[in-house]
């Protein structure tokens, strides 16, 4: 990693006495750096916004804004805070360079100068500052790495999801479009609910993203239910119904173990709430806990009118009207009716 202009690491010196700056001036370019001189606090701190130097040596007593005052700004910045400040102090003032070291100061070095000690102590500093720079630079790339090998991870689990929700379609004699016409809808409504007052604050352009994700997963249970009870003619026995509804537990199951630490969270925790509730009806009577109202997860309401709008329409064959009309009797019953409001205001959207 290169210091800058001629490779050279740029040295800021600063001192009120031009004596001392330039008999540092010299040592510091005979160590083949570029020294920066400043004769006062204010022209240090213009210095370092233009020069950006690698290491800076201070002068303690000085006019104006004094060392440890510079010290103090460049720590507390966070562009600067890593730029090594090494203080020059008389030999005679050891409680003037503890005060130095206290505010943030990495070393200091005597007067009168002695030039095999300056090149010696300046060169440590500099290079524990370049090694922190590529240290940071290799955990920056590291990092980046780790993220994308992660992204890749969650998408492919993702992506295995997604297979075992077609799979469950599939067994349940859906459509082969069931999923994305789910998907989409649920989109739509969401993004419906969004222009409304009486959820605008609770839906995010990320929530419409997450749920258009997420909602095909709300029947992922259904792996471990019988092929024949999905599909069987008749209607079932109650210990059958039993069995039926684990669907909603199992899916919740599986989601939740698959939990991380990191963003694919939230399209999991959405997924899991989904498969768990988006049975339950608004008066308390669904399952698999009898949840009413807003004790349901929005989520799982949204996809609760969706499913069954995609149910009618595909399974039942029934025209968009005459699904709506159906689901109107059974709103504040089955459903938010706020929510299937806007649902049929946006039903021309649906697919």
């Amino acid at each position: 990693m290169e210091w800058g202009d001629g490779n050279q690491a740029r040295v800021l010196i600063v001192d009120d006495l031009e004596l001392n700056r330039l008999i540092l001036e010299e040592i510091i370019r005979e160590m083949g750096c570029h020294p920066v001189l400043a004769e006062s606090g204010e022209a240090a701190l213009k210095a370092v916004a233009e020069f950006r130097p690698q290491l800076v040596l201070s002068d303690i007593s000085m006019p104006g804004l004094d060392g440890y005052e510079l010290c103090r700004i460049l720590k507390g910045n966070e562009r600067t805070r890593n730029i090594p400040v090494v203080f020059i102090s008389a030999f005679d003032n050891p409680e003037a360079v503890v005060k130095g070291l206290d505010l943030g100061g990495e070393d200091y070095i005597t007067k009168p100068f002695v030039p095999e000690i300056v090149q010696a102590r300046v060169g440590v500093h500099l290079s524990l500052y370049q090694a922190n720079r590529e240290l940071k630079e290799t955990n920056r790339r590291l990092q980046a790495s780790v993220k994308e090998q992660l992204q890749q991870i969650e998408q492919e689990k993702k992506e295995v999801l997604y297979a075992l929700a077609a799979i469950v379609a599939q067994n349940s004699c859906y459509q082969r479009e069931h999923i994305e016409r789910l998907r989409h809808n649920c989109s739509i409504l969401a993004q419906g609910m969004q222009l409304s007052p009486l959820f605008e604050d609770q839906i995010s352009d990320a929530y419409i993203n997450t749920i258009e994700l997420a909602a095909p997963l709300c029947d992922i249970g259904n792996i471990g239910v019988p092929w024949e009870l999905l599909n069987k003619a008749e209607a079932l026995r109650e210990d059958e119904m039993a069995i039926v509804r684990k669907h909603t537990s199992i899916g919740a199951k599986l989601l939740g173990d698959l939990h991380v630490g990191s963003d694919y969270n939230e399209f999991l925790s959405m997924a899991q709430d989904i498969a768990h509730y988006h049975h339950e009806n608004w008066d308390g009577s669904g399952y698999p806990e009898g949840l009413a109202g807003d004790q349901i997860p929005l989520a799982a309401q949204i996809v609760s009118i969706v499913e069954v709008y995609c149910a009618l329409t595909e399974k039942k064959h029934y025209t968009r009207e005459e699904a709506l009309e159906i689901m109107d009797g059974e709103a504040e019953i089955k459903f938010n009716s706020d929510i299937f409001r806007i649902c049929r205001k946006i039903s021309r959207q649906l697919c």
